[in-house]
């Protein structure tokens, strides 16, 4: 595993538009697609930093559901992968934010690759 290079990785979610920005060093490098917490749940609001992540993830909470390339950001709450793809750019999740697995993964490695310490995952309404 390679040191982690100094820089800022910022996942910018915007829940009305169901959509994430990714930023490294204040440049825009990806514009994805998501889905967020459909009606009676809720995605939560704030900056926040990664915490655990893993590759392979299965919910305790939601019959063992995957989620590869999960990176987890307050409590429960994750960006994480989903083979429903058909349902991103809308809300359709129970609060994480979900991403094509493609796109997970290209996240979840940015993040690995500059450090957690170096990244902030920033959601707004």
């Amino acid at each position: 595993m390679q040191p982690a290079r100094a820089g800022t990785v910022i996942a910018r979610i915007d829940l009305s538009e169901q959509k994430m920005v990714v930023y490294v060093n204040g440049r825009r490098l990806q514009s994805w697609p998501v889905s967020t917490a459909r009606r009676g749940y809720r995605t939560p609001t704030g900056t926040f930093r990664p915490g655990r992540m893993h590759r392979r993830y299965f919910s305790k909470k939601y019959h063992n559901s995957p989620m590869p390339w999960s990176v987890f950001f307050y409590g429960g709450y994750a960006i994480h992968g989903t083979d429903a793809v058909r349902s991103l750019g809308r809300p359709a999740s129970h609060g994480c934010i979900r991403l094509h697995p493609a796109n997970a993964r290209h996240l979840y490695s940015l993040i690995q690759q500059h450090g957690k310490k170096n990244a902030r995952i920033v959601i707004t309404r």
